[in-house]
């Protein structure tokens, strides 16, 4: 089961991608929109990692990665 949602996170991952170099190529507009969307998602993602490291850096924790 866990198998069968990695892949559909997989898929929806792949699938935004290549619909960000599809507008970038100048696609329709649902696809622009989907690469909106995929480009927003990357963005909190990455938000969330530097609010996470920022915290254990901050508290004297640490996770090892440095």
């Amino acid at each position: 089961m866990i198998g069968l949602l990695l892949l559909g996170v997989l898929a929806l991952t792949v699938g935004g991608c290549a619909c960000v170099v599809w507008a970038a190529r100048g696609g329709p507009g649902w696809v622009r929109g989907v690469a909106a969307v995929t480009l927003a998602a990357g963005e909190l993602v990455r938000g969330s990692r530097r609010k996470r490291r920022w915290t254990a850096v901050s508290s004297g924790g640490g996770d090892g990665d440095d």
